[in-house]
Formats: C-alpha cells, structure tokens, sequence
C-alpha cells in the first residue's frame, strides 16, 4: 500500500496493481509515502549529494508542484505543434536521416513505442543497481525541467518506478555519448512497461545523457574518497620513509598559489600532526621524488576533480536533449545540447591527473621495500640477513597495476570512429560513457594500488619505530592493524589484500 498526497487529500493505492488506474493522474505526480529521506524534484536544482542519496541510499523522490506546472506549461506547446502539424524534429518527424518522413497523427504512439524498441542494441554486461538509479534520477529532474515537452504522468511513472526500486536491465556497451541512446532504450523500455506514449515522449526518453551523467557522478563521488586515503596513505609513507617534512612549509601556499596544492599541504599537515617527522632529523636532505613532490601530484588531480565537478553540477541541471520546448515563443527547436563535450573532456582530464598519482604511489612502495631507499631491510621483515623475500614481491604487483592505469588514461573524447552513420549525420560523438568507464576501472585499479603502499607504508613505519606518529596516521595504522598484522615471520605474508582495499575506498 502506498499514498499519493494531493494538497489535504490522499490516495490510496494498493500496490501496482491498484494505481493502473490512478497512474495518469496529474495531482497523484509519483509521490509514494517517503522514508525519512527524501529527495524533491525540481528539474533544475539536482545535486551530486542528492544523486548519491537515491542511488545508494535509496532516498524517495518527489516531484515539486513547481516542477509539474513548468511541464503542463510545456506540453501544452507541444500539443498545439502537433496539432498545428508542425515540422519537428522526432515529434510529428522520423528521426536521424529519416527526419525527411512525416509520421502519420494517428500512429503517433506506436512510432514512439517503436522508437525504443529501435534503440535497444545496447550490448555488454548490465549496469550495476546504483548506476541505474542515479540514470533515473538525472532522467527524472531532465523530464522536470521542462524543456523535454511531456507530460507529468510520464514523470510520475518514473518517480513510481524509482521509489518502488523497480530497476530494468540496462547494458553498458554500445552508447558514443550523443545521447545515450543505447542504455536509455534498455532503461526505458524496462520502466515504462504498459504505460502509454504521447507525441514525442519516445525521443525524449532516449535523446539525453542521463546514463552518462549519472554514471560520472557516481564516479566523481567514489574518486573523491580515493582522494582521501591517497592523502592518508601518502602522509603515512611519509613517515614511513622518514622523509624530510620540508616539502610541507607553509611557505609553498604563497610561493606557488594553486588551490590543490595549498588544499594538500594543509591536509597532510593535519594528517601529521605531532608527528616524529617535525622534530628528528630528516635522513635526506632531499627524498626521491615521488616523495618529495607528493602534495603537487595530489594537488594537481585536486584541482582536476574541482574542474570536474563544476561540469557535472551543470550538467545535472542542463536540458541536453533535442528538440526543446521554448514556451515563451510557442515553439520546439531543434539544438545539440546533446552534446556533452565539456564533462566528457573533463573526465579524460581526471583519468590524465589520476595517472602520475598511482606511478608515484606504485614507486613510494617499491622504494619503501627496497634497502638502497629506505634504509630498512630489504622486503621490510625484521631481522638481518634473511633470505626471505618479505613484502618486496608486492612492489612488482603494484607496478603491473599503474602500468594498467595509465594505459587507461588515453583521451577518448576526441575520437571519431565513423562520419558515415545516419548518412553522414551523426559525424560527431563525445565518447562520454567509455571516459565514464575508464574513470572506474582506473579507481578500481588506484584503491589496488593505494593498498599496497599502504600495506608497504605501514610494516615500515613499525619497523622504524619511530614515535609519535601524526594523528591522522596514527588512526589510519590502527585501522590497517584491524584488517592484517605487521609481519613479523616469513609465513605471515599477507596474500589477501582486500579488506585493505576496501579501508582505502571508504576511508575513515
């Protein structure tokens, strides 16, 4: 059972079922009894926060009356071209190079199930739950805006789809980013089950890039947590290496004024709090510099992420479909808001800031195991002279791994593979779902690595028992010590890295 609330009345439906009836109800607009956690649809004030809330934590939505005014509005021009008979694009037209055909007024619905039912040649394995709700979600605040041109009741069945957590399959391959096309058919063909199409609903369901942005914002969430334990764990390297906390002057804030490197200076300042490498004497007077360089690096993938969420909040706003309604001149206009170029542009500059981060992070730990370096013995197992390779085999893993990573840091939004579909139409493409995709197997492949030198980091800050650690490392070494031990015998080898891998995802 679950209750529509319409001013001071309400509607009670009992399940699916029960609300067929009630479904194309404009003052029903989707809303299900709420949880404590609910989101309001507005069509132009969507958050990354609030995209995180319905995607994982599965926070309701609901659709602001604003919201269903502006689309009333907007429909209403809609009608009138239709009836006017119109030349435009995907409504009273075919689409792509059969824009040139005139669909028939009385097979409208039909031409716009078809149209889905066109687009399904999505391939590849399906996308993960939170992605598809985090693809409704943009969906729902794009349909919200108004600019799309249909109707409250087809966001209402959304709303209803997304607060029952009624998910389709949508497969992740087969998409180039002008428009989502591929995963939006998957998607709309899944949510709409026997809900009736109006003129034009169909393009507007697939003629947008609620999969790619949905999919970069849940990736800019995920690397921005990486970000912290890369901090974290490079602060404990730090100490592990024993390294001379000059590069951490205050002084760099003025020399060099970039706000990702005054942002990582101040936090690893933080992280080290009371820390040994304040007081003792440093071993170098200038340590290797993946070392020596670690806040630039960070820094710098800071500043990128900054960049790059200034895109994504745009575009979690922006109409990005085609045609759009203009209702103060009574007309639909054909427009390439589709393509999303800057966040697609902005997702190859994270993966390009994010590389030199795991090098550096993948040589910390090797240079940590190794004895030329750090001083310690090499493979960091206590005891002198033992023949027993220790932790040092894990330097040549984390070296595959950022070896991998940067492969993946290629720029994908430049890349044209045909200027011969739809007739030489469709000759442009931003490859923003495939830029999405390289961001999270290169996380995937970071928070790897980012154990690793973590796992490294630690056995060598206890095998240099040098005290007092900082504060932050302090709390981060006792959370290492409650997923592995220090390895003190050549039998401790810790061969299962996972739940280290997974400190580093959801940093404490």
């Amino acid at each position: 059972m679950w209750v529509c609330h319409v001013g001071d009345r309400q509607c009670h439906h009992g399940g699916r079922r029960a609300h067929q009836a009630d479904r194309h109800r404009p003052d029903c607009a989707g809303r299900l009894a709420l949880s404590s956690s609910s989101v309001t649809i507005t069509g132009r004030g969507l958050t990354l926060d609030e995209v995180i809330q319905v995607a994982r934590q599965k926070a309701q939505v609901v659709l602001h009356p604003d919201a269903i005014k502006t689309m009333r509005r907007s429909r209403a021009v809609v009608e009138r071209a239709v009836e006017r008979g119109d030349n435009v694009y995907g409504l009273t037209t075919g689409v792509s190079a059969l824009k040139r055909a005139r669909v028939d007024p009385g097979a409208l619905a039909r031409f716009n199930r078809d149209l889905i039912i066109q687009h399904r040649i999505a391939q590849g394995p399906p996308a993960a739950a939170d992605t598809v709700r985090a693809t409704l979600v943009r969906l729902l605040n794009h349909l919200a805006s108004g600019y799309p041109g249909v109707r409250p009741e087809l966001a209402a069945h959304v709303v209803q789809a997304l607060n029952e957590d009624r998910l389709p399959v949508v497969r992740t391959l087969g998409s180039v980013g002008q428009s989502d096309l591929a995963p939006m058919a998957d998607l709309a063909h899944g949510v709409l089950g026997d809900f009736a199409l109006a003129a034009g609903e169909g393009l507007s369901l697939l003629n947008n890039n609620a999969f790619s942005i949905g999919s970069a914002a849940l990736a800019m969430h995920d690397l921005g947590r990486l970000h912290q334990s890369m901090l974290s764990v490079g602060a404990l390297s730090l100490e592990g290496f024993h390294a001379n906390p000059s590069i951490l002057h205050p002084s760099l804030e003025s020399a060099r004024p970039l706000p990702g490197l005054k942002r990582a200076v101040g936090q690893i300042r933080r992280l080290l709090e009371g820390s040994f490498l304040w007081s003792a004497p440093p071993r170098n007077l200038q340590d290797p510099l993946t070392f020596r360089t670690l806040p630039q690096v960070i820094g710098a993938l800071d500043d990128a992420l900054v960049y790059a969420r200034d895109q994504l909040d745009r575009e979690l706003n922006a109409a990005q479909g085609n045609p759009i309604v203009v209702v103060d001149e009574d007309r639909i206009i054909s427009v390439g808001n589709f393509d999303i170029a800057p966040l697609a542009g902005a997702l190859d500059l994270l993966r390009i800031a994010l590389a030199p981060v795991l090098t550096a992070s993948a040589e910390r730990a090797i240079k940590l195991l190794e004895s030329p370096w750090s001083g310690l013995p090499t493979g960091l197992l206590p005891g002198d002279g033992t023949p027993d390779a220790g932790l040092n085999e894990l330097g040549i893993a984390a070296a595959s791994l950022a070896a991998e990573a940067r492969l993946l840091a290629q720029p994908v939004s430049f890349e044209l593979p045909s200027t011969s579909l739809a007739e030489g139409i469709e000759d442009r493409m931003t490859q923003a779902p495939l830029a999405t995709r390289r961001l999270n197997q290169m996380m995937d492949l970071s928070a790897r690595i980012l154990a690793i030198e973590l796992t490294v980091a630690g056995q060598a800050v206890e095998h240099r028992n040098l005290q007092p650690l900082g504060r932050g490392t302090a709390k981060l070494l006792a959370q290492l010590r409650q997923r592995i031990a220090f390895m003190r015998e050549p039998g401790q080898f810790p061969d299962n890295l996972e739940p280290v891998v997974d400190l580093v995802r959801m940093p404490g």
